[in-house]
């Protein structure tokens, strides 16, 4: 789009370092990194919600331009204050307590019943410092394990007999502009998001109603880029949403090969004050993420995926393939969103990760 780009991370090979004009190899919360990279650029963004909210914060307060900003991120950051801010906002959720040491687990278990879902308040990506539990005795033991990983308090969900996940992506400008893309049905595994289907596939109730959801978060968020919405489809067909992200999604993935503008490209135009694209979705379709498993760095099978012309690869540069790390996706278009979603999990069935030189 013509724009030069500056990166910080403390990886020097992080994926964005290996396409952008500058780099600068530093932890996020450096002082003079930040000094550096503020001076280096008009405006700036993030890419994921563990940078620290600080940080964006000193930018700010020294006048630069940071879209979404530091209230989007420190509410997405803090599980309880996402929920309060949910609920404040109308936003139906699910029923959750905080936790804040092992006493008040009774209490909690009151208002969740079981089974719930007993989760660190901070952190916790990918399905991780979670853990399901069906009485008071696993509560316990869940949160005597997940205790030493939490910051602070932990919060306990009911958890929510959904008929389908679903994630949407929505996009807003300085000027008010708003747009969401077709909603995806996400299927995920360990936690991890495994595969998504567009259209979801759900009643247009359903998908009104979660747009609508998406852009009450946005403009209460006062929000300038793009945001995701995790949400689930119950089977009254009421929405209740989950979690919200910031940031282009894993799930908004699809856009890149089936929609008329890209999450990506949507942000950009969101954040540098352009009219925001068309989100028409111009083919059916699925994607399914490529998962390392800590078996080898070199990805093998490429040639037998790619044999069906209707797959995309899309590859993000990460050197090792640690177990449970996304490391690419691939995309199928299809005429409908289960014929995708059989393509792309065939290409997927034939990729293996092996030992670099093997």
């Amino acid at each position: 789009m013509g724009y030069r780009l500056w990166t910080l991370d403390p990886d020097p090979a992080s994926p964005c370092a290996q396409v952008a004009d500058g780099h600068i190899a530093a932890p996020f919360d450096d002082p003079r990194a930040l000094e550096r990279l503020a001076r280096e650029s008009d405006l700036l963004t993030y890419e994921f919600e563990n940078i620290p909210a600080a940080a964006v914060e000193s930018l700010e307060l020294a006048g630069k331009p940071v879209f979404p900003g530091s209230l989007p991120l420190r509410t997405a950051q803090d599980r309880l204050l996402e929920k309060a801010f949910l609920r404040g906002a109308g936003v139906p959720v699910a029923a959750y307590a905080a936790v804040r040491d092992e006493d008040s687990l009774p209490a909690a278990a009151a208002v969740t019943g079981f089974p719930a879902v007993l989760k660190t308040v901070r952190g916790g990506y990918d399905g991780k410092g979670q853990s399901v539990v069906r009485d008071l005795a696993s509560a316990v033991a869940a949160f005597r394990r997940l205790r030493p990983l939490a910051a602070g308090a932990l919060v306990m969900e009911s958890l929510v007999p959904f008929e389908k996940e679903l994630g949407v992506i929505c996009a807003r400008n300085a000027a008010g502009e708003t747009a969401v893309f077709p909603a995806a049905e996400n299927v995920h595994r360990d936690g991890i998001l495994h595969l998504s289907l567009v259209p979801a596939g759900i009643p247009p109730a359903a998908e009104a109603a979660l747009a609508a959801v998406a852009l009450t978060i946005a403009q209460r968020l006062s929000l300038v880029g793009i945001l995701c919405v995790e949400a689930f489809l119950l089977a009254d067909g009421k929405i209740l949403v989950n979690e919200f992200a910031p940031r282009p999604h894993n799930c908004g993935h699809y856009t890149l090969d089936a929609c008329e503008t890209s999450q990506f490209e949507q942000h950009l135009r969101a954040i540098c004050g352009l009219p925001l694209g068309s989100i028409r979705l111009l083919s059916p379709a699925a994607m399914v993420n490529i998962i390392g498993t800590g078996g080898g760095d070199a990805l093998a099978g490429l040639q037998e995926a790619l044999s069906d012309p209707s797959v995309k690869l899309h590859l993000y540069g990460k050197k090792e393939a640690r177990r449970g790390r996304k490391m690419g996706h691939l995309t199928a278009l299809a005429d409908c969103a289960g014929e995708a979603g059989r393509r792309v999990l065939a290409a997927h069935g034939k990729l293996s990760w092996t030992p670099s030189g093997a």
